[in-house]
Parts: structure tokens; sequence; C-alpha cells
């Protein structure tokens, strides 16, 4: 997980997780199905705390100091820093059993996804298994075109803004480097204004 940006949250409204994708999202989860929900990278504890407020047994971790301070302002037990030196969660979380990790908008900042990839993984076999839900901006031929035609190439793939996005993920190669680490069952689904011009897409899958 090297290389993610502490990022410095200041505001309590701002949304970690951007509101068009809570619904797709939400039509994923179940409370059967998702029991104990662990979201990697929380930002200010946005989603987690809109889970918990719904009935969801979830905890949060992100790197950032400043986002998981603002996430404990309503759950303060449900909240931990992430030591990215460590290849593992914090100690309070390490005796829990997760079957459900969500991590929105997280792959696209790292370094090394496959590093990343192996973390989730290593977390939900440990319980015997489960589910891991991700999303990141959806990248595909029209949408690039579009990107083309309209001159909005450098905008959307600024190289201005520090701690940006440095992958850019198509349906093709995130399938791909998650069957390369084992995961089966994957299901991918698009959300924010048109088909084949989604801002997002969610990736489900098992391990």
């Amino acid at each position: 997980m090297a290389g993610y940006k502490d990022y410095i949250y200041n505001t309590e409204n701002f949304d970690h997780i951007h509101k068009y994708l809570l619904g797709p999202v939400m039509k994923i989860i179940t409370k059967r199905n998702n029991r104990r929900i662990l979201d990697i990278g929380c930002g200010n504890g946005w989603l987690t705390n809109y889970l918990i407020e719904n009935g969801f047994d979830a905890y949060g971790t992100d790197a950032s100091e400043s986002g998981i301070e603002i996430a404990k302002r309503k759950n303060p037990k449900r909240f931990f820093v992430q030591d990215l030196t460590k290849d593992d969660l914090p100690d309070e979380l390490q005796s829990i059993s997760y079957n459900t990790i969500i991590s929105t908008e997280v792959i696209e900042h790292l370094y090394s996804p496959r590093e990343y990839l192996d973390f989730c993984k290593r977390i939900l076999q440990k319980s015997g298994g489960g589910e891991l839900i991700i999303s990141t901006p959806y990248h595909g031929y029209f949408k690039n075109v579009a990107l083309s035609i309209t001159g909005k190439m450098d905008e959307h793939f600024t190289v201005l803004w520090d701690g940006g996005h440095i992958k850019f993920w198509s349906v093709k190669t995130l399938s791909k480097l998650l069957e390369e680490k084992g995961f089966r069952e994957i299901k991918f689904k698009g959300c924010g204004r048109l088909p084949l011009f989604w801002k997002s897409m969610i990736i489900s899958c098992r391990i």
C-alpha cells in the first residue's frame, strides 16, 4: 500500500465516497452476506459511519490522521490510523474477523496495487474468505474518445494534482489483476453518467 497520500481533511462535510457511488454500493451489500465490514481507505469515515447508522457492523482505516480524527467524532471506537510501513492492520483490529472489505476510490492512488490486493486478500483469508468491493474511476474506449474530442484529456488526466491518480483502470485491466491474485466471481457495475461514460466502476469479487 506504499504511496497512498496522507490527505488533510479539514471539514466534516467532505464526502470521501462520492454520493453517486452510495446507491450502487448499498445494492451490493446485505446484512446477511456482509456481516462485518472493513472500509480500507475510509477517509473521513463518511461511508463507514453511514453503514453503522444503518445497522452494519463496520470499521474503517486510513493513512490520514486528520481523516480518522473527523471519523471518530461519530464513532470513536470504529476508526484507526493505518500505518503504511506495516503489512498488517492496526493492533486493535487484528483479532476481528471480516467477511467483507470495501475500498472506494483508493486503488488509483497506489504505486503498488498488487501489494494492496495482497493486503486485502490476507485479511479476508484469515477469516475464511469473503467479498472485496472496490471502486475506481472508469476508463474505457468511448469515454476516452469523448474526452479527446471535447478537449478534456488534460483536465481528466491532470498531472498537476499533488497526490492524485497515478493508475487509470479499465474493466479489463482491473479484472486481470484481480484474477492474477486469485479473486473469483468478478462482477462489474458502472455508475454516474450514461453507460460507457460512467464516472466510476464498482467491482465485487470473492476470495
